[in-house]
């Protein structure tokens, strides 16, 4: 069987690390070299860019400047890693991308907030700059495998068909919680699958 490359978890807004500690626990050492870089959003108001840039430089720091990779981002994390992906030039380096409960076409959930408040948040406004840019050249994502995994009983991404990719396969989770996605065993099951597949 071929070896996997390394994989990345991004977590998302007002989460670190620890939150895929039971989805580490499922893959059982299947998927070293993993890196999980914390990623502080300051509440909202770090925006997408700077947050992208620090995900890049974790990676390259962990794997060099060549090593392909498999990337899961987890809320606005899967947005985080799309904006390295496509606007940064992760995509050289990008075999797959799994994008779970995140708000790829923006959420209901961020409309009342002002970016001069929360930045980060408000970015992920329908039809925000960012979400228009990203889904207005997709051509960045044309050499990635992209998955997208949703929840349709989210209740921060809304409405839920919103937090899938605009590329490749969506599945949806079985019906559980936003915060509830990484913890319910069923969710855990179907992402383990996903990410032992070669």
């Amino acid at each position: 069987m071929t070896a996997l490359p390394p994989l990345v978890l991004v977590h998302g807004l007002w989460d670190t690390p620890r939150l895929f500690e039971r989805l580490t626990r499922q893959l059982a050492g299947a998927r070293d070299p993993l890196l999980i870089p914390h990623l502080p959003h300051r509440l909202g108001a770090t925006r997408m860019r700077p947050l992208a840039e620090r995900l890049g430089a974790a990676i390259e720091a962990a794997f060099g400047p060549d090593q392909p990779i498999d990337l899961l981002g987890f809320s606005m994390g899967g947005v985080i890693g799309r904006t390295w992906i496509q606007l940064q030039g992760g995509q050289r380096r990008t075999r797959r991308f799994i994008s779970v409960g995140s708000p790829q076409q923006g959420t209901l959930v961020a409309q009342p907030w002002p970016s001069w408040l929360v930045g980060g948040i408000a970015e992920l406004k329908l039809g925000s700059p960012l979400v228009r840019e990203l889904n207005g050249d997709l051509s960045g994502l044309d050499q990635v495998d992209c998955q997208s995994y949703y929840s349709p009983r989210d209740q921060v991404v809304v409405p839920a068909w919103r937090g899938v990719l605009p590329v490749g396969p969506s599945t949806p989770l079985p019906p559980t919680l936003h915060q509830h996605i990484l913890s319910d065993p069923r969710s855990l099951e179907a992402l383990r699958q996903a990410l032992l597949a070669p």
